[in-house]
């Protein structure tokens, strides 16, 4: 399945969810929206930081959304790898597996 379907398929179980436990995702959302919108931090950098954390907890739909939110916020594949190398360089093994995750989602959904 491409990054662009499995985007897509986690999008619609998330539609689902919502109807399931609305005061739940509403709250989420609210913290979400509250975490992005303080002013210090750029939100591209607040979502390298998200990506980072997704990479290492071995999150692939979160990884799949925060590198479409990084592009939308006009993050730049030389910016992604070097974070990717941070990811790399505090998870060890693990995080080199779901950082190609994360560049191969870049490729496929900037194609």
């Amino acid at each position: 399945m491409s990054s662009k379907e499995k985007i897509a398929a986690m999008r619609a179980e998330l539609r689902v969810m919502n109807k399931a436990i609305p005061e739940t995702m509403a709250g989420f959302a609210a913290l979400s929206k509250a975490a992005k919108d303080g002013p210090a931090v750029p939100v591209k950098e607040k979502e390298f930081v998200a990506l980072g954390i997704a990479v290492s907890q071995r999150c692939e739909p979160c990884i799949n959304f925060h590198v479409e939110a990084l592009m939308k916020a006009g993050a730049s594949r030389e910016e992604l790898g070097e974070v990717l190398s941070v990811a790399i360089q505090m998870g060890g093994g693990p995080a080199v597996m779901y950082a190609a995750h994360a560049l191969a989602s870049w490729d496929e959904l900037s194609a």
